[in-house]
């Protein structure tokens, strides 16, 4: 299948989404369609997060030494 000019970059993914929902769609579908893929996307975020979590082994106290630290990185410009 040859991909037209206007879908240049697109996958084919991407393409067939673009083609179904190529017809007016009310706007309580729209944020219904929005919130699914919200969902899911967080899903896989949280589980990448879990895998990270686990491969580099971090802890729980880690997290809460983050929360206590400034981790930001200081401006050169800025007074200290």
């Amino acid at each position: 299948m040859r991909t037209p000019k206007h879908f240049a970059g697109l996958n084919e993914i991407q393409i067939g989404l673009l083609r179904m929902f190529d017809r007016k769609i009310p706007d309580d579908e729209v944020l219904e369609i929005k919130r699914v893929l919200v969902k899911h996307l967080s899903e896989k975020l949280f589980q990448e997060v879990d895998r990270i979590t686990l491969e580099k082994e971090i802890s729980e106290k880690d997290y809460k030494m983050l929360e206590s630290e400034d981790v930001r990185t200081k401006s050169k410009n800025s007074d200290e």
